[in-house]
């Protein structure tokens, strides 16, 4: 038997194992830091219950059955003892109320996006494939203004109004990803932080790019999306390793 059938009595459990994988490999790739960043997934129809990490717990230790269940619309939630982390909980507090299509959203300060964020143009040219999947699907915040507390995180929100765009590079910050699902979500912010990998170190190379034009970089991001489920057999392989490993993930 496989840690996943070892369930307990709880409400979305199924995504609860899908976001506890995804922490998980986060970790594993290096995309986290220390006991900061956050995750979270929309569970009711209205898109403001949401399940989210607790506070301050590293990514290494996350498990499906200590994921908070909050409401957007509490405004109690941080006087609670297992309350959240402040930041995170005005920044996908205020996205859960705001923007409906972001039932799932994943903040981190990965390496090379956050270096990209930290640019005084954050733009991501279509270099290659990956780059290319991209190609008009971000926005970009360029009015950081401190930790995300509770302006800042209405402020943040906002700029999601455009559906086509599910990746926010924020500068001077890191980057917000959202998508319909973990395994949606987790697999866009994969291969964004792999696209500014590989456009950092173009860069490092000092040479000229050879820069896609629009017509073939749009061309490739519609391509992309229409590959199927391969974001969910990106994470269902995930869930096999961690499986495979005797992981405790899905407990």
């Amino acid at each position: 038997m496989t840690v996943t059938n070892l369930r307990p009595n709880m409400d979305h459990w199924q995504q609860r194992v899908d976001l506890a994988a995804a922490f998980r490999w986060t970790e594993r790739l290096n995309m986290h830091e220390a006991v900061s960043n956050h995750f979270s997934m929309a569970v009711n129809d209205e898109g403001t219950q949401f399940l989210m990490n607790p506070n301050q717990v590293h990514f290494r230790r996350i498990k499906a059955s200590n994921l908070l269940m909050l409401d957007a619309n509490d405004p109690d939630t941080l006087e609670g003892p297992d309350a959240p982390d402040e930041t995170a909980w005005f920044l996908h507090g205020a996205l859960h109320r705001k923007v409906p299509h972001a039932r799932c959203a994943m903040h981190v300060h990965s390496i090379h996006a956050t270096v990209l964020a930290s640019l005084k143009d954050s733009r991501l040219p279509p270099i290659d494939q990956n780059t290319a999947i991209f190609f008009d699907r971000y926005v970009i915040d360029e009015g950081y203004g401190g930790l995300a507390f509770e302006e800042e995180g209405e402020r943040c929100a906002e700029l999601f109004s455009d559906p086509k765009k599910k990746v926010m590079i924020m500068g001077n910050h890191g980057i917000m990803v959202i998508g319909e699902t973990v395994a949606e979500t987790f697999n866009r912010m994969y291969f964004f932080e792999r696209a500014a990998e590989t456009y950092i170190r173009a860069l490092q190379t000092g040479m000229e790019l050879r820069v896609l034009s629009d017509e073939i970089a749009e061309k490739t991001a519609q391509e992309v999306e229409m590959y199927d489920h391969q974001d969910v057999r990106h994470l269902r392989e995930l869930k096999a390793i961690l499986d495979a490993e005797g992981s405790d993930y899905a407990t």
